[in-house]
Formats: structure tokens, sequence, C-alpha cells
């Protein structure tokens, strides 16, 4: 069936949700989880620029203007895409991971 990212009801629309990465044996990794709509996508929390978590805080991201905000180095990126739109990294993507919803949860696609 896959590993559990989280229960659906933890999501709120447009709003950033970290979780630890089921998929990392060690658990040293965080997933960014982001709920559009009907869509949820899910990224790695690394940015592409410096390599390290977007969050400046456990669980705590910078999203203004419908883009989610690196807090080291300010890189912008579409929720959407994860594509980088400003910043030192522009042009490069957050790293995508696959999910699939199966009743109220949120796995880790297979």
């Amino acid at each position: 069936m896959g590993l559990v990212v989280c229960k659906l009801n933890e999501l709120t629309e447009d709003t950033p949700f970290e979780v630890p990465d089921p998929g990392d044996p060690e658990g040293m990794e965080s997933l960014i989880v982001i709920k559009l709509g009907a869509r949820i996508v899910a990224y790695r929390n690394i940015c592409p620029h410096a390599g390290r978590p977007l969050n400046w805080a456990p669980g705590k991201f910078l999203y203004a203007h419908g883009q989610l905000v690196c807090a080291a180095h300010g890189a912008s990126f579409r929720p959407e895409d994860g594509y980088c739109l400003g910043g030192p990294c522009r042009g490069a993507s957050l790293a995508a991971v696959n999910v699939v919803v199966r009743g109220d949860q949120l796995y880790l696609a297979e």
C-alpha cells in the first residue's frame, strides 16, 4: 500500500505542511506538502541552491504572494510545480515526491 505521509485532515488549503519523510530510513529528511484545491503536491524540503531546508523553524515556512520562499536566501518557488521563479537558484526546481490519496490519508506513490 505504500508509506503514509499524513492524514488529509492535517492539510489546509495553500499552506505548506512539513512532515517527516517516511522514505528516509534515518529520519533526518522532511517533505513539504501543499494542498492546492483538489490537487496535493509534495517536495523534498531541500532548497536546490544551498541544500538546506526551506523552513525557518520546524514546520514554519514563508509563503507569500502564492509562492513558497526559502528562508535562507529568498528563492521563491511556484507551489504547483516547485519551479524557482526568483533568487539564487532561478530556473531550478524543488525535488517532487509522488504521492497518492487513498481514503483519508496521503501515501508515497509506489
